[in-house]
């Protein structure tokens, strides 16, 4: 028997929250972007510590929704507070807290039984004087509860993520261990080649694009013939929802797209241990984050 649990990572978006769970689990499993809402579902991390198994939720970021999927991307956040352990709510250092981390503060708080960790990230971007005056203010968020912890970190130079990872693991239940040593993340192959995907399409474009980018995988499958490393041919689709996005995404003469299959294979080709042949197709499919079959298509249908 060890320790063992659950523990929901929440926040505005653009926080660092993919970027924490990426560090505290040791491996890539979550996309990072500059933009908000990269996350899209509640991918789950597993940390392997001595004496503890920490099942981590990478949430998408809570924010007004607009759209269909931003009302069942908030549904998801509501759905991974339930029955979590530990809540780690991720504060940036660099910012000023206002309505948005109040909000989710008070949603926190309706969680009486799990522990509350404030997270303050990002903190190489600011001097240690002005961390701890962001420190102090932090309190202040806490409407009804108490803060469990109250933890710096920088995910990008790795910062205190062995003191997060420690301190997590004593605050988890006794109980069994969820997934075998050894295993990061509970995500599905194609899933994380999408995923990995959509990161490269993401790189360095306008702000009208990342809500309206997913990708879907049209096929996936092994050669045959025989090598030093397996050899595997993926071919899949990168959605938009206008023409004038395809024309971004595709670059003078097909080059931006060419750049997208370059960054995104090498992440494939390490995550598969793997040489592959990557195949990439845009398409247009008009409104798909309001179109609830399309949704549904896409893998964010009501139930998901």
């Amino acid at each position: 028997m060890t320790h063992s649990g659950f523990v929901a990572i929440v926040g505005r978006p653009n926080v660092g929250k993919s970027t924490l769970i990426n560090a505290l689990v040791g491996s890539k499993i979550a996309i990072t972007s500059h933009h908000p809402n990269t996350t899209r579902s509640a991918i789950r991390g597993i940390v392997h510590g001595a004496d503890f198994q920490a099942v981590l939720v990478d949430t998408p970021g809570v924010h007004k929704a607009k759209t269909l999927l931003g009302h069942r991307l908030n549904a998801v956040v509501n759905q991974s507070l339930d029955s979590v352990d530990i809540i780690l709510m991720c504060i940036p250092a660099d910012e000023t807290s206002g309505a948005g981390d109040l909000f989710i503060a008070s949603e926190i708080a309706k969680h009486p039984k799990a522990k509350k960790f404030a997270v303050i990230t990002k903190t190489d971007l600011i001097s240690k004087e002005k961390l701890a005056l962001r420190l102090a203010g932090i309190m202040e968020l806490a409407h009804g509860f108490i803060w469990d912890e109250i933890i710096p970190v920088s995910a990008g130079i790795h910062n205190q993520i062995d003191l997060l990872n420690e301190l997590i693991g004593k605050n988890l239940p006794m109980g069994p261990a969820y997934y075998p040593v050894g295993t990061t993340s509970d995500q599905g192959i194609e899933q994380l080649i999408c995923e990995f995907i959509r990161e490269a399409a993401l790189q360095d474009v306008r702000e009208e694009l990342p809500h309206s980018i997913m990708v879907t995988i049209d096929e996936f499958a092994e050669r045959d013939e025989k090598g030093s490393r397996p050899f595997f041919d993926v071919h899949a689709t990168i959605h938009v929802e206008r023409d004038s996005q395809r024309a971004i995404l595709l670059g003078h003469q097909g080059s931006r797209l060419k750049e997208i299959g370059i960054r995104a294979r090498a992440d494939i080709e390490r995550a598969l241990a793997a040489k592959i042949f990557l195949g990439l197709h845009i398409k247009v499919s008009k409104e798909w984050q309001r179109d609830p079959k399309l949704l549904e298509r896409l893998g964010f249908g009501a139930n998901n």
